[in-house]
């Protein structure tokens, strides 16, 4: 039989698990069953507190920007993973270097797979950033909408940057096995950046540590690709997803803005009684285009969050499964006497070393530096458009974030042909150049000739 509690004995009731406030389960961050818990839970896990609470409905559209950049981010994190063994693994000494690689792939225990991981991470990213920026350009997604504060244009310019970060993050580490195909690669890499006038022997040197790819340039390339360029990277890439948030979202939150602001009803004719007498006109309105519209907006969890783990987890399990079936190439140790035919460079750089090839020429008994216009001057005028052209594009803001937008079409079309340009020449460079970097067809055999020492 209960009895009542004495006179002047507090009491206390325990809180209703439906309080708000409240969240019993140990899981509800990942099963909101409310709005209130939604929301709750991106301010309260250390996972999800980087999205916004709610989300523009059309922007998880898979057709829209194919979640290139979530993909990108996901290859990082996957290369940071795999980085790590092999960092404990992998000795940067020219006499160790080679061993240590041929250990990880014939002694240690699944040692070959994670190699093989962390090579095709580094290689996909490369190709999924460069997606991922003409996908931007394509849908004048640098541009600025509706929204207050904008400024697209410097997060196209962190872009840029951050792909000229993962060529060279790709780049240093391509000489760390310290094989042929590593050795060779890198040297013809530095040699493009020795042919500049005046000053190009001394950068050469300054990134190999001497006149020669030795001990300093192994343990140079080392520390930049373990250490400076991905943090150099990682804070590229807290600056670039900051910067989108402020930015209202991708840019098509505010295509869509746009098109309902449009779309609101004209005022209508009517009168007015003043002081002294009827005014006939329009009736006073208000017009105003939100960027948070009830009606498309979701909750970033699940929907934003379900999404976006789909394609990491879907990243992660296409390159587990790839490693497993592609091995990574592994060559004879690095000989600087005995010189490869044809020696090419990484094959994001290819295409650069076949416009040298083709502007090296004699004209007049003058012999035109191709290393220098071609692998020198012509990149750097590209590299200056590109990364000015946020501010040389005059398309109006109803652009923005939209496939091909019609006021776009001659600069789509000119930005079309450079990167069909770029992947022909890279095509030509892997697949049909042979022997003293003459052309053949992929069934063509190649001749017998004596490497050259």
């Amino acid at each position: 039989m209960a009895t009542a509690p004495a006179p002047g004995t507090p009491t206390t009731t325990p809180p209703s698990p439906s309080a708000p406030g409240v969240h019993p389960r140990p899981f509800w961050s990942f099963q909101p069953k409310s709005d209130r818990e939604s929301g709750d839970a991106i301010v309260s896990n250390f996972a999800l507190h980087w999205f916004p609470a709610k989300v523009f409905k059309p922007s998880l559209d898979w057709n829209y920007s194919f979640w290139l950049g979530t993909i990108s981010a996901a290859l990082f994190l996957l290369l940071i993973v795999s980085g790590l063994p092999l960092l404990f693994l992998y000795v940067p000494s020219v006499e160790r270097a080679y061993g240590s690689v041929k250990d990880i792939e014939w002694v240690v225990t699944f040692g070959s797979w994670i190699r093989s991981v962390h090579r095709l991470s580094a290689h996909l990213m490369v190709a999924v950033v460069c997606l991922h920026l003409v996908r931007v350009f394509f849908t004048g997604a640098y541009k600025n909408g509706v929204g207050r504060g904008q400024h697209r244009e410097w997060n196209w310019v962190m872009g840029v940057a951050m792909l000229l970060l993962t060529l060279f993050l790709s780049f240093t580490g391509y000489l760390l096995p310290w094989d042929q195909l590593a050795y060779w690669a890198v040297t013809v890499g530095t040699n493009i950046a020795a042919s500049i006038p005046y000053v190009g022997p001394q950068i050469r040197e300054l990134l190999i540590g001497g006149r020669n790819i030795d001990q300093p340039a192994l343990i140079r390339f080392y520390v930049a690709h373990v250490i400076l360029l991905p943090g150099l990277l990682g804070a590229a890439f807290a600056y670039h997803m900051w910067r989108v948030r402020k930015d209202g979202g991708l840019a098509r939150v505010d295509r869509v803005a746009t098109l309902r602001e449009k779309a609101a009803e004209e005022p209508g004719a009517a009168k007015t009684y003043t002081l002294l007498g009827v005014a006939r006109g329009t009736a006073p309105t208000i017009r105003a285009a939100s960027l948070e519209a009830r009606d498309l907006t979701v909750n970033s969890m699940p929907d934003l969050v379900r999404r976006a783990a789909v394609a990491v987890l879907g990243t992660f399990a296409v390159i587990s499964v790839a490693a497993s079936l592609i091995r990574s190439p592994l060559e004879e140790p690095a000989n600087p006497l005995v010189t490869p035919n044809p020696a090419k460079a990484p094959w994001y750089f290819l295409w650069l070393q076949e416009i040298v090839t083709d502007t090296t020429f004699t004209v007049g008994g003058f012999t035109v530096n191709g290393a220098f216009l071609g692998g020198v001057i012509l990149p750097g005028i590209i590299l200056l458009v590109l990364t000015a052209w946020p501010w040389l594009d005059r398309s109006p803001a109803e652009a923005a974030g939209v496939w091909f937008h019609k006021t776009r079409s001659r600069q789509n079309f000119g930005f079309l042909l450079f990167v069909l340009f770029v992947l022909l020449l890279t095509i030509v460079g892997t697949f049909l150049r042979g022997p003293s970097w003459e052309l053949f067809w992929p069934w063509e055999a190649w001749p017998e000739l004596p490497t050259r020492i």
